[in-house]
């Protein structure tokens, strides 16, 4: 279904972008697998990559750096000669109640997961648009929806990526290039694994399908919107969350 695509996952090396960059491999891309700080979990996803037949490779890059990301798609392209699949993923929680929030946990959050998702699709825009055609997954969240109470900084920075996708589909479309958002409700990653089990209990009784989504359920939704079959979606939020935000 993406033999021959040239795909770039952000925060891949381990949970949702982990899943995902095995989903697209699986579907026959070659896969990016872009991490800040897991090295050895990062070169593992590309064994795994490569064991599904599949080629792939790490790359280290904090995409809250802009002149490092405009690099590290740079590299790619120069590599593998394009790039057809971009799925923005990384992403920092800082959680804490306004009064206690810091302005340094309030800017990492927002650089890392707003202005890092900005300096991606600004890196790889010109390519897209030069091959007039590319996929654009943006991963926000239920929280940018509803918002969560102690999430401030990462409902904002959430909430950022809805209107950035939105904007970007206007702009691109005429060139074929779709960009479309998954918003991911509570998933079993390592993130929510560490949370008392009052409080998984609590999120729990949120969710009207009555659990926790794995990381496979999202990484389906964004190996379909990067397939043909999702030519004709851009500008859309589409939620997996077991149906929090109806």
């Amino acid at each position: 279904m993406l033999e021959g695509k040239i795909a770039l996952v952000t925060g891949a090396a381990k949970g949702i972008g982990r899943a995902i960059a095995l989903a697209l491999a699986a579907d026959g891309a070659t896969v990016v697998v872009n991490y800040n700080g897991s090295k050895e979990r990062a070169e593992q996803v590309v064994e795994e990559i490569k064991a599904l037949g599949a080629d792939g490779m790490a790359y280290q890059c904090n995409v809250a750096d802009t002149a490092a990301t405009a690099d590290m798609v740079k590299e790619v392209i120069k590599t593998y000669g394009k790039l057809d699949i971009l799925v923005n993923n990384a992403g920092i929680t800082r959680d804490n109640l306004i009064m206690k929030m810091s302005e340094e946990d309030f800017d990492a959050v927002i650089d890392a997961n707003l202005k890092g998702c900005f300096n991606t699709i600004k890196a790889v825009s010109r390519q897209m648009l030069k091959q007039r055609a590319g996929r654009i997954i943006n991963i926000t969240s239920v929280s940018g929806i509803l918002g969560n109470a102690g999430q401030a900084n990462y409902a904002a920075s959430k909430a950022g990526i809805i209107g950035l996708t939105k904007t970007m589909a206007r702009e691109l479309a005429s060139r074929g290039i779709t960009v479309n958002a998954v918003a991911p409700g509570f998933v079993d990653t390592d993130m929510t694994q560490v949370l008392p089990e009052n409080v998984k209990e609590a999120a729990t009784a949120q969710i009207p399908l009555g659990r926790f989504g794995k990381p496979e359920d999202i990484a389906n939704m964004v190996a379909y919107l990067a397939s043909e079959k999702a030519s004709y979606i851009t500008g859309q939020i589409i939620s997996v969350d077991g149906g929090m935000a109806i």
